[in-house]
């Protein structure tokens, strides 16, 4: 998710963490111009797509701005600015005066809160209803039949103080609803009403979906969730209260973005990292960062195993052109959710590319690891010399991998979940979407060898395929994104026991009005989710839609480019949708709408339709 991702999400996720306090007086307005001409303008004056460019900072706060320049991942460039230079090219760049975080209102808080129990009502729990990752809701859950979707109706809407971006998932269990945001504060809702139960401020941007499950040797139930600085919470589910938190993973550029996955008091943490990101740096030491899966036990946060992706730490390969010394080999993040295979003991996830190489063989793959030790089983590599790190595309490239050795690769990493699921003829496979535009089909009995794959898009740094695709017992979805490409968008229903085309479905007119930059096309960058009949879409126009999956027909849409009165009080507004998706539980669907990330326009709305 891979907000994996990628550049930008990892760029844009950082922009909310704490705010930090100033002394002393900012220089004038026009140093701020100076001071970014001189130390950012050569990556955001550029054509690098994950890059945010002027116009995308634009959207951001100055407190966003100067967070991403102290702990996100400009830190490196912001280490030698004061704290008022760093004030200054905020304020340059967003128009605004920095001022002291606004607290979350009080407007909307429930009066009651509903008891919470996990046998009690419908719920999606995680990334996915199950540990398969396959975003299938079965009919009992969703509570709601293709019949009834074109009559979904808009509920309510819930707004997110301090947040230019809605990218978390939302999970549903037990008549509540929590979710994240990327000011850091993660929310307990009444899922009928959108009334606030409890709000815990974590120590950066909440991106993975919530996972709860219940506690060993009480009868609490515990939320679990990762945050961008690589920390694992554990938080009583009913209060918000703070049980343990774990950090998982030392690199200043490590960050969580897929969601955490539970499985018999065992939480699977992927851990991926935006330093990639500092490749135009010519004074970074780049790349040192390197993927791990972690198993934590759930009662203590105690490390159970961390298993990386590369096996051996990065070592000095060479000096870039500035001098400064490169290490390698780097990155293979895991962006997504982990999937379990308690059949056969194995815990899935799929990688990301390199950083600096040299190559190494669990890049771009589906790696399985022993559930109980964490070892690795095997590896199924899809793309290899995929080494990419941002600003080689341009003229002004400094760590670039040696052109000798491998070259600068597509970036065409997995950024999608893992899924589990059985073909029609009762043979289990793994299928993924990766960022090539390539839906693929691996054999789990067979160390992970290609059954088929299909050519859905045309891939591109921004996919391709991007946040994940869905299954149900007889076809695989794709939806398209390719937003770097003229056509973008699409959706694909593919038969899982061959991968043949079932049919497919073009983008429909976009909701949004036409504008500079690609915020405005039909590419669906956002997971998609799958209840029997119907296949869930969000796109970057705005538009939430459900389409029939018998044959593509397009049955309910709804454009959330807009501005909503929300139940608690905050302004809010939809736009981009991408990131997690929407999901379905109890007769809702329920959406965030405003992803401000890989060129998308930023909004900061939760939304939920139901029928009568």
């Amino acid at each position: 998710m891979r907000d994996r991702f990628f550049i930008v999400a990892a760029i844009v996720a950082a922009l909310a963490v704490p705010s930090v306090s100033f002394a002393g007086q900012a220089p004038p307005a026009a140093a701020g111009a100076q001071l970014f001409q001189n130390n950012c303008a050569t990556c955001h004056g550029g054509t690098d797509p994950r890059i945010p460019s002027m116009a995308a900072l634009r959207q951001r706060t100055p407190e966003q701005i100067v967070d991403a320049l102290v702990t996100g991942p400009m830190r490196e460039q912001g280490a030698d600015l004061t704290d008022p230079q760093r004030r200054a090219i905020a304020e340059f760049l967003t128009g605004g005066t920095l001022a002291t975080k606004a607290s979350a209102p009080s407007v909307g808080r429930c009066t009651a809160a509903p008891a919470l129990d996990l046998a009690n009502g419908p719920q999606w729990n995680g990334w996915s209803p199950t540990v398969a990752n396959t975003r299938f809701q079965p009919a009992a859950q969703a509570g709601l039949t293709a019949e009834q979707t074109p009559k979904l109706t808009l509920k309510w809407a819930f707004g997110f103080p301090n947040a230019t971006s809605a990218r978390a998932l939302p999970t549903v269990a037990g008549g509540r609803l929590f979710v994240g945001s990327n000011s850091g504060d993660v929310y307990s809702l009444d899922a009928r009403t959108g009334c606030t139960i409890w709000i815990y401020h974590a120590k950066s941007a909440v991106r993975t979906a919530i996972v709860l499950g219940p506690r060993t040797g009480d009868t609490g139930i515990t939320a679990y969730f990762g945050d961008g600085r690589a920390n694992v919470y554990a938080l009583d589910a009913a209060s918000g209260d703070l049980l343990w938190s774990r950090n998982v993973d030392e690199h200043p550029s490590a960050h969580i973005t897929g969601a955490p996955t539970l499985y018999n008091n065992r939480l699977f943490v992927p851990v991926a990292s935006g330093e990639e990101g500092q490749g135009g740096n010519p004074k970074y030491e780049c790349c040192t960062f390197r993927g791990s899966l972690v198993a934590l036990d759930t009662t203590t946060g105690t490390l159970a195993w961390k298993s990386y992706t590369i096996s051996a730490d990065a070592k000095p390969i060479g000096k870039n052109a500035s001098g400064t010394t490169r290490w390698g080999p780097s990155g293979a993040g895991i962006w997504s959710s982990p999937t379990v295979d308690a059949k056969r003991g194995a815990v899935y996830a799929a990688t990301g590319n390199m950083y600096t190489e040299p190559q190494q063989a669990t890049s771009d793959s589906i790696v399985a690891f022993d559930l109980a030790t964490g070892a690795t089983r095997w590896v199924q590599q899809v793309t290899p010399k995929d080494v990419f790190v941002v600003g080689c595309g341009g003229p002004n490239g400094v760590n670039c991998p040696s052109k000798d050795e491998v070259g600068l690769g597509p970036d065409f990493d997995f950024g999608s979940a893992p899924i589990l699921t059985t073909l029609p003829n009762g043979k289990d496979v793994i299928v993924d979407g990766q960022k090539s535009g390539v839906g693929w089909a691996f054999d789990p009995d067979n160390r992970g060898a290609v059954l088929w794959q299909y050519q859905a898009g045309k891939g591109s740094a921004l996919g391709g395929l991007e946040f994940g695709s869905a299954a149900d017992s007889e076809q695989a979805y794709f939806a398209v994104s390719d937003v770097l490409n003229p056509q973008p968008g699409g959706l694909h229903a593919v038969k899982l026991s061959n991968g043949q085309r079932a049919w497919y479905t073009p983008p429909p007119a976009p909701k949004c009005p036409p504008g500079p930059g690609r915020g405005c096309n039909g590419a669906i960058l956002a997971a998609i989710t799958v209840i029997p009949g119907v296949v869930f879409t969000g796109s970057n126009d705005g538009g939430v839609r459900g389409f029939s999956t018998k044959d593509g027909t397009l049955l309910w849409e709804f454009d959330t480019n807009r501005e909503f009165e929300t139940v608690n009080g905050v302004p809010a507004k939809g736009a981009s949708i991408s990131g997690p998706g929407p999901i379905v539980a109890g007769g809702m669907v329920y959406i965030n709408s405003g992803y401000g990330a890989l060129g998308g326009r930023p909004g900061n709305v939760l939304l939920a339709f139901g029928v009568q």
